[in-house]
């Protein structure tokens, strides 16, 4: 990965490891799940729009590539981020956090779907094995009480964060991060506006939940949105969810240290069977032979296998790196 590749991973690691403590101290004010949705929409879209209309042809990326737009925008925003507000009104943000992190292992498994022909693997089978194990460890013990109907919400939530950068990738490639982002934003801003106004507060929120708010929108939303995009682009679609790896320890360290929420040894156990079997799932696997010219790997795919390239001080920039001494 280039060094401007593990800036974006890094930078998501942490934008998008804050996220549950937010939303969670939104819901807890209380503010109902679609204003806390629209709040974060309108502020990101707010944000990025001058941005996006200087750099020019947002309305004609809009016209070309409106069915895609309105795909990725219902799968990664308008549906996820309200079944995931909903179900932190009964779950902790830590839980959350744990439970998204198995959208890498989703993210395998749809890949094999969207025509990833790259070969299973033991080793990659038993990563899934095991991220599903984590799963269960935090969702058995709830099965049977309230807690079920969210759990079953981060689930969907997990689907949609694992499917939306397959589409991105394949349908909006030549789209700019910038319209992109702006467009989803407006139209889930436009989508949540009803509810949130026939359900919005008679006072105003305090002013920790104004700054939950204003960081969910401006921080999480507007800033991470932008980065993802461009970590897609950087190394592809799936393993530019891995970040989301680093993500449960922020979700998990932020509601241990601001709401208290208990580090327990059952929470510590699946973090680290979802992390393991995460890790497993998504490593590439080993080429035995050089990829042949009808390979469905572009050639800047990041997995694409590297060959020995002879040595000029003509092709050492069109070699990618992969340059090998005599």
């Amino acid at each position: 990965m280039t060094a401007r590749g593990w800036f974006l991973f890094s930078l998501m690691g942490v934008v998008w490891g804050i996220p549950y403590l937010m939303i969670k101290m939104a819901v807890d004010a209380p503010l109902s799940p679609s204003v806390v949705v629209f709040t974060r929409c309108a502020l990101g879209a707010a944000l990025l729009l001058p941005f996006a209309i200087r750099q020019g042809g947002l309305p004609a990326a809009v016209r070309s590539h409106w069915r895609p737009l309105l795909a990725f925008a219902c799968i990664e925003i308008i549906g996820p981020w309200f079944t995931l507000t909903d179900a932190e009104r009964h779950l902790s943000s830590s839980t959350a956090g744990l439970l998204i992190a198995g959208v890498p292992i989703v993210g395998v498994l749809l890949a094999r779907l969207f025509g990833d022909t790259e070969r299973l693997g033991a080793r990659r089978a038993t990563g899934l094995a095991l991220g599903l194990a984590g799963v269960a460890v935090l969702t058995i013990p709830h099965l049977t009480g309230g807690d079920a109907r969210s759990l079953a919400e981060v689930l969907a939530t997990v689907l949609g964060y694992a499917t939306a950068p397959l589409i991105a990738t394949r349908y909006l490639r030549e789209v700019p991060s910038l319209h992109l982002t702006t467009t989803c934003l407006t139209l889930a801003a436009l989508v949540y506006a009803p509810a949130a106004t026939m359900t919005r507060p008679s006072t105003l929120p305090s002013t920790e939940v104004l700054a939950a708010l204003a960081v969910l929108g401006a921080v999480c939303t507007a800033l991470a949105f932008v980065a993802f995009l461009e970590l897609i682009r950087e190394v592809g679609p799936t393993r530019a969810t891995v970040f989301t790896y680093v993500n449960p320890a922020v979700a998990v360290a932020a509601g241990a240290i601001f709401l208290d929420e208990p580090l327990t040894a059952t929470v510590v156990m699946a973090f680290t069977l979802i992390l393991a079997g995460s890790v497993l799932a998504t490593l590439a696997t080993s080429p035995t032979s050089p990829t042949s010219p009808t390979s469905p790997i572009s050639p800047t795919d990041p997995d694409r296998p590297t060959r020995p390239v002879p040595w000029s001080t003509r092709q050492t920039s069109r070699a990618d790196g992969r340059v090998e001494s005599p």
